[in-house]
């Protein structure tokens, strides 16, 4: 009788076990996998319909808390201070923490076990010294709206950054583009003055409320659009008028408004290491928000990545037209291309998307009208006269190293990469690159040398350029604040003569911070290279090169070979 009673039990928990095991497999084989999908599909259905209110607000938890003081709703952002930092009042701060796990070995009773162990950090100490280099006080908040869509590893993410008079041409960015964009957005406030005790019509409110119309303002925004903010301080605003403290008397002032308090110190290269720093896929492209998106590069990252490449054989129509071809008969035309993406995978090749604008700039207004292909754009480039030309053709060193005249010369439909071979130190193109390549420099502030800085630490560390020959971007005009206010009233052309001055002293400062940045550059990567015992090998070939033309360094290190 007692054995029957065992046998029973034994049973039972062998029921039990199948039981689980049936449940465990087909949960972890079919249902999860199965719900995984499903909900994918929901939440494409659901990213097409225009994001209610409650899916727009911010993301992270101090954008949530200055979400509320935004909305008056009585929070009071992030309470007593106690994470207050270079003079920051409360509600600039934030207390989340950033989690690190790994796994950790350990031996019991001679049996190795392994079990997760976390670290914490505070946010803001992890940003502090992630923007150690900054002009501060400077606090960013990533992550203040985040899109709904997943990011596929290999797509790529446009990374801009945009001052807040140009939300309207970055609408048509985010229109015209349709997929993963990170960007950094500048909003100047008050460095001793909470957030709640701003006046309503106050020019952070009101630029802040800006930012908000504009996220609801399309569905596109809630799919694609990832944004982060730099806050800094700021003084002065174009002249509100003596009523601006009171609500019903005070004129509204846009988010063009608002002048920087260090109006040349932008800084440039900060926003666009963050905006780098929070894209979610490997790759990025460095963009302006002022250019067309026209033809559909995108589509070629990914599809290359998705397939395994063909060679990238010389056609007859690309012989034809010299593709491929160097002074010295080397560069593309012995590359595939499966080893440029695998470069660029790894962070060694960028691609050149080239750039161009209209003569008259009136006629690059309207996106509508622009060109999308190759065979369109070179009809304008044939026109008599030309009706777009390469960008910034009267700055020759910016963006001549692309060749246009081999690109123009290149049929469209060539499909050719060729390699950029006449780098020179001004080159400041538009590339899509890993996010494993160095970042930019932070040191720059306003305009003049920040984007060739970044453009010159990825040539050091052996990055190679490639154009795409059927592709292109092309500059969206509009009027810039300084041309604005010329016809203002006279006191507000005094503050444009001032600011061009400022500008002009900005830029031969930034030449200056260039020229050391370029020699301490060429030391470091000299250095690393001697050290590993890489600077005679391809790797260091472009720093050698480069930092040869450096008087004091081709002398102590280099000499001649």
């Amino acid at each position: 009788m007692a054995c029957n009673i065992w046998l029973k039990i034994l049973q039972s928990l062998v029921l039990l076990y199948v039981l689980a095991a049936v449940l465990f497999t087909t949960w972890v084989h079919v249902l999860h996998p199965v719900s995984n999908l499903a909900r994918s599909q929901w939440l494409e259905l659901v990213s097409d319909i225009r994001p209610r209110d409650s899916e727009i607000r911010p993301h992270s938890p101090a954008a949530i808390d200055l979400f509320r003081d935004f909305y008056d709703t009585g929070s009071d952002a992030l309470g007593d201070g106690s994470l207050m930092q270079e003079g920051w009042p409360p509600g600039y701060s934030s207390s989340k923490l950033a989690t690190f796990s790994h796994s950790v070995g350990s031996y019991a009773a001679d049996k190795p076990q392994a079990h997760i162990t976390t670290y914490s950090v505070l946010e803001d100490t992890l940003l502090s010294k992630a923007f150690a280099d900054a002009i501060h006080p400077t606090r960013i908040i990533p992550f203040y709206f985040k899109a709904s869509r997943n990011v596929h590893p290999d797509d790529v993410t446009i990374t801009t950054l945009i001052t807040l008079n140009r939300f309207r041409v970055f609408k048509q960015l985010v229109e015209r583009y349709r997929g993963p964009i990170s960007v950094t957005i500048h909003v100047p406030l008050p460095l001793h003055t909470p957030f709640s005790a701003l006046a309503p019509n106050h020019p952070s409110r009101l630029a802040l409320a800006d930012l908000h119309a504009l996220y609801a303002s399309s569905p596109l925004f809630a799919q694609h659009v990832d944004i982060h903010l730099a806050l800094s301080p700021f003084t002065n605003t174009r002249s509100p008028g003596p009523g601006f403290s009171s609500p019903s008397s005070a004129p509204r002032l846009g988010a063009a408004d608002v002048v920087d308090p260090m109006d040349s110190e932008r800084q440039f290269n900060l926003w666009r290491n963050a905006a780098r720093l929070f894209a979610r896929s490997d790759f990025i492209m460095l963009l302006d928000v002022d250019f067309a998106v026209c033809t559909d590069w995108r589509a070629v990252v990914r599809a290359a990545f998705s397939r395994q490449p063909r060679p990238l054989a010389r056609r007859a129509a690309a012989e034809e037209f010299g593709a491929g071809t160097g002074p010295s008969g080397t560069g593309a035309q012995n590359a595939t291309e499966a080893a440029i993406f695998a470069r660029l995978r790894e962070g060694s090749a960028a691609l050149v998307v080239p750039a161009f604008e209209y003569v008259k700039q009136e006629h690059g207004v309207d996106q509508r009208a622009f060109p999308t292909d190759k065979q369109a754009l070179l009809r304008l480039t044939q026109a008599q006269p030309p009706a777009i030309a390469s960008f910034h053709a009267s700055w020759a060193p910016g963006h001549n190293s692309t060749d246009y005249e081999r690109w123009l010369g290149l049929p469209p439909g060539a499909h050719v990469l060729y390699e950029v071979e006449r780098y020179q130190s001004a080159y400041e193109p538009y590339v899509i690159t890993s996010k494993r390549v160095p970042w930019c420099d932070e040191r720059f502030a306003g305009y003049g040398a920040n984007k060739a800085a970044c453009l010159f630490e990825m040539h050091l560390s052996g990055v190679s350029f490639f154009v795409l020959s059927d592709h292109f971007l092309v500059h969206q005009s509009h009027a810039y604040e300084e041309a604005a206010r010329r016809e203002e009233v006279s006191s507000a052309f005094v503050v444009l003569i001032s600011k061009l001055t400022q500008d002009a002293v900005q830029r031969k400062a930034n030449r200056k911070i260039y020229a050391e940045f370029k020699e301490e550059a060429c030391l470091r990567y000299l250095y690393r290279y001697h050290r590993d015992g890489t600077l005679h090998t391809p790797r260091a070939a472009n720093a050698r090169t480069e930092c040869r033309k450096i008087k004091k360094i081709a002398k102590t290190l280099i000499g001649d070979e």
